[in-house]
C-alpha cells in the first residue's frame, strides 16, 4: 500500500469514527427520553420499578433529556419517575451534591440563568481523543511533525 492508500484508509476510519460517536450520542439522548417516559408512565399506572434507580443515575438520566435544569427541577423530574428521595434527610442538598460532583466529572455543565441561579445541562460526550493531534493535522492536510 502506498502513502496515499494509507491516507484515504484513514480518513475513511475517522470519518466512520466521527459518524458513529454522533450516533450514539443521538441514541443515548434518545434512551434517556424514553426512560423518563417509561419511569413517568409506569409512576401513573402504580407500578413499581423493578430495578431501584440511585439518585445519581438518576440525576443523570434527567438530565439527558437535554433540557438546562436547575437541582429544584431535577429533583421534580426525579420524584416524577418514582426515584424515591424519602431516605435523604435533605433531598436538595442531595441533588446539589450529585450535580456537583457530576460537573466536576465533565457529565453536565453549569448554565448561568438570567435569575442569577445556576442550571445544568447533560455534556455530551467530547470529541473522541483516539484523535491525536498528529491526525488532527492529518486530517486538515497537513503532514505530522516526526
Amino acid at each position: 500500500m502506498s502513502d496515499t492508500d494509507y491516507g484515504k484508509s484513514l480518513s475513511a476510519a475517522v470519518a466512520e469514527y466521527e459518524t458513529l460517536g454522533a450516533e450514539r450520542r443521538a441514541i443515548d439522548e434518545r434512551l434517556g427520553q424514553l426512560a423518563q417516559t417509561i419511569g413517568t408512565l409506569s409512576r401513573l399506572l402504580g407500578l413499581e420499578p423493578t430495578v431501584p434507580l440511585g439518585l445519581t443515575d438518576g440525576c443523570r438520566l434527567v438530565l439527558r433529556g437535554g433540557l438546562p435544569m436547575t437541582p429544584v427541577e431535577v429533583r421534580d423530574r426525579l420524584q416524577a419517575i418514582g426515584v424515591d428521595l424519602t431516605i435523604y434527610i435533605n433531598e436538595l442538598a442531595a441533588i446539589h451534591t450529585v450535580l456537583k460532583r457530576l460537573n466536576e466529572a465533565k457529565e453536565i455543565r453549569i448554565v448561568p440563568q438570567a435569575s442569577g441561579k445556576h442550571a445544568y445541562l447533560w455534556e455530551r460526550p467530547a470529541a473522541p481523543g483516539a484523535l491525536g493531534p498528529a491526525i488532527a493535522q492529518f486530517m486538515r492536510g497537513r503532514r505530522p511533525r516526526k
